[in-house]
């Protein structure tokens, strides 16, 4: 009965969604057909020219347009009964000639307003029982309406004829399809009963039963199929069961440490990374229960105590590592539960945590040795008023000066580089000249190069391309790094300055025969506040913290700054920046 009424609801939904789109269709058909056609005569300049030119002694212009529109009656589908034309007067729209032999009665529509306020009304409409095109012209100085009315009678007409043919074909197909569920319905019971019981047999795990197929039918080729499912089953039942060996393996040879108790207290797992971060063996059998391991952190009861989605958290130094740990209580279904301990290693996230107390520990002291200076002098200056002489006096407020001006530099540098660390300093890119930036940097360092009598060149391959990048901040790099050649490198030294392209990328080396830097100081130039030589660069103003600001700007383009290692003395630092710009600051 279920497949009758499947049949009987599909020929009716069938020929539903079939009588509603030929129904629509014949609609849309005859829409369009009559706007084609009114466009095609209205949009005829010549049309339009015979309905306006008035002849010198015409009397009657309407009688005289009616003629020129029968003479295309063909044209716009003119047939007299179900579409006709009428010539109306311009200002009351009332009937002046028409092919309706009736009496016509016209009704007010949209198309005609738009035609008496002199707009062509040409808007269609498929909700309205009707298709029309108003057309206002002006024919011996009198207005006048063309209008063309279908009332849509041949569609309705169709449409009919359409339905009866729908209903009558619904009938005969309901009675067929009745008939054919009947005959299908028995041919494909007993076979769907034989893929009941296999079906019965395979949920009980029994894949050795194969259903004969009897037939090469849909109903044998389902069974086929069944055969083929079963097989398939088997199959990815043992692939679920290497899948999870797959997770074990995972499980062993993950980085945090996992070690799974019973309710009692008992490992029933754990992986080698646990063993390793606790610097000893984790046996299941006769292995330590969780007091031994975990006891001083939290009793057993109190975890197994906590809600599925609490946790408690501990630490623990081992071997030189710092270790934090997660307990959570776990449940399984009809086996009770446990406890899981996950450790992570955090010796690393502790080393960066001390970094950065060196890092604030490093600005106090910069920061306190220009305020010491400052005080110092300005003490002397205000304890021997009117007895130093002019000249130490002068060299006294020299040096408040330039501690005054360290100290801003070191706060401007520092406000920079916080800038770049909560993310607000964002890069202003645009397309700028690579070789004339270099050129620049070298052109406004010369006279200090030369100050120190260095011997500095710039050496650039012809036909730099345009990139995309922040020009200012670039600038900023290569006059950082030009400026550290000056200032280490003793007087009479040589700097060479050199760009180029390599693929999608331009660089810029700068060369220079000075003190250069030590292997062992190399890794670190880089770290916020770190001098080789402290002394000198206080000595010559410098904060510690150009080349991380350096970094931090390269690092934003998606390039690189690093050192060049080269033999002999000096130093060769290289800026690497990719030629289309930084990918993620693209559109």
């Amino acid at each position: 009965m279920k497949l009758v009424l499947i049949m009987t609801l599909l020929i009716v939904s069938l020929m539903t969604v079939v009588g509603a789109f030929l129904i629509n269709s014949v609609g849309s058909f005859y829409l369009h057909d009559f706007y084609d056609r009114m466009d095609g005569v209205f949009g005829d300049s010549a049309f339009l020219a015979d309905l306006t030119a008035a002849g010198p002694e015409e009397e009657n212009g309407a009688r005289v347009i009616a003629r020129i529109l029968e003479s295309y009656n063909g044209a716009l589908g003119v047939d007299g009964r179900s579409r006709n034309y009428y010539v109306l007067d311009g200002e009351t729209a009332q009937c002046l000639e028409t092919s309706d032999t009736q009496t016509p009665n016209l009704e007010s529509t949209h198309n005609l307003s738009l035609a008496i306020n002199g707009k062509w009304g040409t808007e269609s409409n498929v909700s309205v029982p009707y298709m029309d095109v108003a057309v206002p012209i002006t024919r011996g100085g009198e207005r006048y309406i063309v209008y063309i009315y279908d009332n849509r009678q041949t569609v309705s007409s169709l449409n009919g004829a359409i339905m009866d043919l729908i209903i009558k074909s619904l009938f005969f197909g309901l009675v067929i399809s009745i008939l054919l569920s009947f005959l299908l319905s028995k041919t494909m019971i007993n076979p769907i009963e034989r893929l009941t019981e296999g079906a019965e047999r395979v949920a009980e795990g029994d894949f050795s039963h194969k259903i004969e197929v009897a037939s090469r039918d849909e109903i044998g080729v389902l069974t086929g199929t069944f055969n083929a499912m079963a097989r398939q089953l088997q199959e990815t039942l043992a692939e679920v069961e290497n899948e999870r060996n797959k997770l074990n393996t995972l499980f062993l040879h993950m980085t945090d440490g996992v070690v799974a108790f019973s309710q009692k207290g008992s490992i029933i797992h754990s992986n080698p990374a646990a063993e390793e971060m606790l610097g000893r063996a984790i046996p299941i059998e006769n292995g330590p229960g969780y007091d031994e391991l975990f006891g001083d952190i939290a009793p057993l009861e109190d975890v197994l105590a906590l809600e599925q989605s609490a946790s408690l958290e501990g630490a623990r130094e081992v071997n030189g590592r710092s270790l934090e740990l997660l307990l959570a209580p776990f449940y399984r279904e009809n086996q009770g539960g446990g406890v899981l301990v996950v450790i992570h290693d955090v010796t690393e996230q502790h080393r960066t945590e001390e970094m950065r107390r060196e890092f604030v520990a490093n600005v106090s002291h910069e920061l306190r040795t220009p305020l010491t200076n400052i005080r110092s002098y300005a003490e002397t200056l205000a304890d021997s008023a009117g007895e130093l002489p002019p000249q130490m006096e002068k060299n006294f407020l020299g040096v408040i000066l330039n501690e005054s001006d360290r100290m801003t530099h070191i706060v401007q540098d520092l406000l920079t580089l916080s800038r770049f660390d909560s993310g607000y300093s964002a890069l202003k890119l645009a397309p700028f000249d690579f070789g004339r930036a270099v050129e620049d940097v070298y052109s406004a360092n010369l006279m200090e190069a030369q100050r120190h009598g260095h011997d500095m060149r710039i050496l650039t391959e012809p036909g730099l391309p345009e990139i995309v990048g922040d020009r200012e901040r670039v600038v900023q790099v290569m006059m950082n790094v030009v400026s550290n050649s000056i200032k280490y490198t003793p007087d009479g030294g040589k700097i060479l300055i050199r760009a180029g392209r390599e693929g999608e990328r331009v660089w810029m080396e700068v060369s220079d025969n000075g003190i250069g830097i030590p292997a062992e100081d190399r890794p670190r130039i880089f770290e916020r506040f770190y001098r080789v030589d402290k002394a000198r660069s206080r000595e010559s103003g410098g904060t510690g913290l150009g080349l991380s600001i350096a970094k931090e700007i390269i690092d934003r383009h998606e390039g690189v700054i690093r050192l060049v290692d080269r033999p002999g003395p000096g130093l060769t630092v290289r800026i690497e920046l990719l030629v289309e710009g930084p990918h993620h600051g693209r559109v």
